[in-house]
C-alpha cells in the first residue's frame, strides 16, 4: 500500500521532471527500481500525469481560452497530437510499454536524447510561433512526440528539440512543447480515470486524488520557474544532467 510520503515522492518527481526534458517517465522507473513502492504502477502514473494536465490547464487558461476561438492554432495542436494518439494506445493496452520500462533502455535513450537536445539547442532562429507555426511544423514536432513513449526519452525533451531543429527559439519550442502536452495528457488521464472506476477501489481512489493534488502544485511551480529559465539560458544544464545520469544507469546495467 503506498503512504501518503510515497505519494509526495512520486509527485516531485512527476512534477518536476514531466515538463522538464529529462523524462519524468525515466525518474518513475528509476525510483521504483531501487525504492520498493507496493503499488506504483502505470494507474499510479497516469493519475500523476492528470495533475499534471491540471497544472498546465491553469497555467496557460487565459492563452487556453484564446486557443479555443482560434480554431487555426487548435487544428494545429489537434495535427501535432495526432501521431501519438493512435500508438500510445496500442502500446498501452498491449502491455508493449512494460518491456520498455528497463534500465538500459532509460540510459541509452537519455545518453542518445540528450545530446540531439544539445546539438538542437544551437539551431539559428529563423522562426516565430506566432505567424509560422503552421501544419507541417505541428507534424513535425508530433512524430518526435511519438518517441516520448520510450521511458528516459522525455516528451518535453524531443518536443522543443524538435521545435528548436526547425527553427524556433527555446521560448517558442517550449510553448509548443506544453500546449502539444495537454491533449496528449489528456488522453492519457482520461484512460486513467477509466481504470479508476473499473477498479472500483475507495483506497486506490484516495491514492489517486492525494496523487493528483500534489502532482499539480509542483507541476505548476516547475511550468513557471522553467519558463523564465529559458528565456535567459541555454539548455546546456539538462545536457549536462541527462548525461551523467545515462552514464550511471549504463555502468549499473553493464558493470
Amino acid at each position: 500500500m503506498l503512504s501518503s510520503i510515497e505519494i509526495l515522492i512520486l509527485s516531485a518527481i512527476q512534477g518536476i521532471s514531466e515538463f522538464l526534458p529529462i523524462s519524468s517517465a525515466a525518474h518513475l522507473v528509476l525510483v521504483a527500481k531501487y525504492y520498493t513502492f507496493n503499488n506504483q504502477n502505470l494507474l499510479i502514473d497516469i493519475c500523476l500525469h492528470l495533475g499534471s494536465l491540471i497544472a498546465i490547464i491553469f497555467y496557460f487558461r487565459n492563452d487556453f481560452y484564446n486557443f479555443i476561438k482560434n480554431r487555426n492554432f487548435l487544428i494545429k495542436i489537434l495535427i501535432g497530437t495526432l501521431p501519438i494518439v493512435p500508438i500510445g494506445y496500442i502500446i498501452y493496452t498491449t502491455g508493449l510499454i512494460n518491456h520498455f520500462r528497463n534500465l538500459e533502455i532509460i540510459g541509452w535513450a537519455s545518453l542518445i536524447f540528450g545530446i540531439l537536445l544539445y546539438f538542437s539547442d544551437k539551431k539559428k532562429i529563423t522562426k516565430k510561433i506566432d505567424n509560422e507555426f503552421s501544419n507541417s511544423s505541428a507534424l513535425i514536432v508530433g512524430l518526435f512526440q511519438v518517441l516520448s513513449l520510450i521511458p528516459g526519452v522525455s516528451r518535453a525533451g524531443v518536443t522543443i528539440t524538435a521545435g528548436r531543429l526547425i527553427g524556433f527559439n527555446r521560448t517558442d519550442s517550449t510553448k509548443i512543447s506544453f500546449f502539444l502536452s495537454i491533449p496528449t495528457l489528456g488522453a492519457a488521464s482520461i484512460l486513467g480515470v477509466f481504470n479508476i472506476y473499473n477498479e472500483g477501489s475507495a483506497e486506490l481512489n484516495f491514492l489517486a486524488i492525494t496523487a493528483i493534488i500534489f502532482s499539480s502544485i509542483f507541476s505548476y511551480i516547475t511550468i513557471t520557474l522553467f519558463f523564465k529559465y529559458v528565456k535567459k539560458f541555454s539548455l546546456n544544464l539538462f545536457v549536462i544532467y541527462r548525461i551523467i545520469l545515462s552514464l550511471f544507469i549504463l555502468a549499473v546495467v553493464y558493470l
